[in-house]
């Protein structure tokens, strides 16, 4: 019996050195938007986006997050290649709040229960919500508020590189592209039931946005060993 109980603790302890850990920190970066107003260029972080980040590290391999990131994100025609919105002149800036859920793989093991600094790439994807302000533009360029907000859902695409810089700390830097299902975000076509000649640029082209920035999260817990007796 005394043989069984050491066999037993054995496999608790080899199973709770490569326990499941949890992860929470915050986001800090700056937006940009890829729509019908403003630039288009693909990153070009100008506006800040500031969040929090909690992960549950499933493996060594993949982990699941949730993130809840605020940005204020802005599209000015003056600032874009396109001599038709630059002459054209609007501009638009808005609040955006995201939530965001999905699976980060890792291209490497990222054993947090190993000594030593780890170094590794990766992807997150999974879905995204994204509550914005209501307007459009009047003929003449001038943004009408329509006193409501919407949320427009989306699939994050996002690309990073993260280290563990101490036993409990893991600094990382993404980049992370939104596709949304909506193309209201930056106004060019309105929520309500309005006349379309305030639909501005092509309504077939769906909005999208850009998060570049940085993680520090703080590694905590470990999952209880449960021994099949």
């Amino acid at each position: 019996m005394r043989y069984l109980i050491l066999l037993l603790f054995g496999l608790c302890f080899t199973q709770s050195s490569h326990s499941q850990i949890y992860e929470i920190g915050v986001y800090a970066g700056g937006s940009n938007f890829i729509g019908d107003i403003g630039a288009t260029n693909y990153i070009a972080p100008s506006d800040p986006a500031l969040g929090l980040v909690l992960k549950w590290n499933r493996s060594p391999r993949h982990s699941w997050r949730v993130s809840l990131i605020y940005a204020d994100l802005k599209g000015n025609d003056n600032e874009s290649d396109d001599p038709r919105r630059t002459q054209r002149g609007y501009e638009f800036d808005s609040n955006l709040l995201e939530i965001s859920a999905g699976m980060e793989f890792t291209f490497f093991d990222f054993d947090l229960h190993t000594s030593g600094t780890k170094v590794t790439p990766y992807l997150y994807s999974g879905i995204t919500t994204a509550k914005h302000d209501n307007f459009y533009y009047s003929p003449t360029g001038e943004i009408i508020d329509e006193g409501t907000s919407s949320w427009a859902f989306g699939i994050p695409m996002v690309l990073g590189l993260k280290a563990n810089i101490s036993n409990h700390f893991i600094l990382a830097g993404e980049i992370g592209a939104r596709y949304t299902f909506s193309d209201e975000i930056d106004g060019s076509v309105p929520d309500g039931d309005f006349n379309e000649q305030f639909i501005i640029g092509n309504p077939n082209s769906n909005d999208w946005y850009v998060f570049t920035g940085l993680t520090l999260t703080y590694t905590f817990g470990q999952r209880p060993c449960y021994c099949n007796f």
